[in-house]
């Protein structure tokens, strides 16, 4: 890949600095869409295909997902965040922070990153702990809370 330079926000536009890419990453991260069917089928903006195509293969070519072939289907395949991509969480809670408070966002979608933003970062680390779950296979400790399932509460409370 071409650089322009080597300053971390460049690099990092460089990799995520397409519209889709973040959202695609949002949906898997937050919504816990795993397949292109899914990604496609419940996409609130409606990307098209051969765009989710290509977003699809940059994300696994910049290590931020793989792909693997679903067991129970022979024609689907999985995707799953990597932990480059989990580390993307506090960003993406930033994102959604400042979407929140300066953009006029729907109540009802906004409320996942309101609650997500005012848990803090224990709650951050937290839903990348599930997020290692889910995507990883990494079991997390006995008791450990759902931010999924806050964040899905969050929503339904204020409509959706």
């Amino acid at each position: 890949m071409d650089q322009r330079s080597g300053c971390p926000i460049n690099l990092a536009i460089e990799v995520l600095g397409d519209r889709w890419s973040l959202v695609v990453l949002r949906d898997m991260m937050f919504g816990n869409r795993r397949s292109y069917r899914e990604l496609h089928g419940k996409s609130l903006e409606g990307i098209a295909t051969n765009i989710l195509a290509a977003r699809l293969r940059h994300l696994e070519q910049e290590g931020l997902i793989t792909a693997a072939p679903d067991p129970g289907h022979k024609q689907r395949v999985i995707y799953s965040l990597t932990e480059k991509a989990i580390a993307l969480v506090p960003v993406m809670v930033a994102l959604g922070s400042w979407g929140s408070e300066y953009l006029p966002a729907s109540p009802q979608l906004a409320a996942r990153a309101i609650a997500l933003g005012a848990g803090g970062p224990e709650m951050a680390a937290a839903f990348m702990d599930e997020l290692r779950e889910l995507h990883l296979g990494r079991k997390r400790p006995e008791g450990s809370r759902s931010v999924l399932a806050e964040l899905d509460a969050a929503y339904r409370a204020a409509g959706g």
